[in-house]
């Protein structure tokens, strides 16, 4: 069996980028939206909702996404224990996820350099997503007392991406398809500049799959940019908050409201360029070729003039070791007045 070093120049190495729908089926929309009657009864169900594409009981129902609150200061639920004062499910969601987001326990939200004690998050469940959340894809709309409100992130407005300890972190903002709303009221929802008093809607993280919706931002009345959502903080007290956005989210009304997103991956691609040049290559050790007692040609015409067909391309290591093989999608006829060039491409 012969063997041909590959050289350096043999090999390329290339990434791309694959985007698709981040709902079940492959759906770029979602538009129906259900919870589980059994979960929002329970105790869990005050601070923490599991978002369904149909029924819950349906057999094909599957977790998209989850709705949860946190306050940095416990309000909005009950305390775990009524002797410990702001120690409740709205504080250790807060923290949990300052800790996620920030890596500092000392750390606070701040939207759009405004700093809020409270917020609602959006986690997006791990099997929409093979890597990470694509920038711009991201489309909120929530339904509100007048027109709906339309939510995306800023990626198209930003040059310089910034990153928090969990990776990219983008402004939410009203508008569409990753680009903020430039004059006030200049469509459905519009808000100048995106912003609202209260800072930005919230900030986007595609790299944890994760949507922080800033609680100030949402509980404005619709002039000012909101969608009166009315988050409860009354200490020691359920406050449904998870419940109160799900209904803005999903509303089935006339202003009835969507939720678009797509995932992205990266896939990094080993190109190798096996060249079979016109003097290599033109011998077969098959049975049909050689003789097997005495390994003869069996017949004269192929020593000077040897034809063979190339069916698949090995890979070996120092060690003569079969590492990787490639199978052609059909034979290559190889002589000595031919060169053939197979590009193998491996993808990890």
């Amino acid at each position: 069996m012969a063997f041909v070093r590959l050289d350096t120049q043999d090999f390329v190495v290339s990434a791309d980028s694959i985007t698709a729908p981040a709902w079940t089926n492959n759906a770029p929309t979602l538009t129906s939206m259900y919870t589980s009657s059994v979960q929002a009864a329970g105790s869990s169900g005050n601070y923490y909702l599991n978002i369904y594409q149909t029924s819950s009981t349906d057999p094909s129902a599957e977790i998209q996404f989850n709705i949860a609150y946190g306050n940095l200061y416990g309000s909005g639920s009950l305390l775990y224990n009524a002797g410990i004062s702001g120690l409740s499910p709205t504080r250790t969601i807060y923290g949990q996820f300052r800790n996620l987001i920030y890596g500092d326990e000392n750390a606070t939200f701040t939207f759009n350099g405004i700093t809020q004690p409270d917020f609602y998050v959006i986690t997006v469940d791990r099997a929409r997503y093979k890597q990470s959340l694509l920038p711009g894809s991201l489309n909120i709309q929530l339904s509100g007392s007048n027109r709906p409100l339309y939510l995306t992130d800023n990626s198209l407005n930003t040059t310089v991406v910034s990153y928090l300890d969990c990776g990219r972190v983008f402004q939410i903002v009203s508008g569409s398809n990753g680009a903020a709303i430039s004059a006030a009221n200049s469509a459905p929802g519009a808000v100048a500049a995106g912003m609202t008093i209260s800072g930005s809607y919230g900030l986007f993280l595609p790299d944890i799959g994760t949507i922080i919706l800033n609680a100030a931002a949402l509980d404005l009345s619709f002039p000012n940019g909101g969608v009166s959502l009315g988050t409860s903080k009354a200490n020691n007290t359920t406050g449904f908050n998870p419940g109160r956005l799900y209904l803005k989210m999903a509303s089935g009304s006339t202003l009835a409201s969507s939720f678009t997103l797509n995932s992205q991956e990266t896939v990094t691609s080993d190109f190798v360029f096996v060249r079979a040049r016109n003097g290599e290559f033109n011998y077969s050790e098959n049975p049909s070729f050689i003789s097997g007692s005495t390994g003869t040609i069996l017949y004269d015409a192929f020593i000077q003039n040897p034809q063979t067909y190339i069916t698949t391309v090995g890979m070996y290591n120092d060690n003569n070791e079969l590492l990787a093989v490639a199978k052609l999608s059909k034979p290559l006829k190889k002589d000595f007045t031919k060169e053939a060039l197979v590009r193998v491409k491996l993808d990890f």
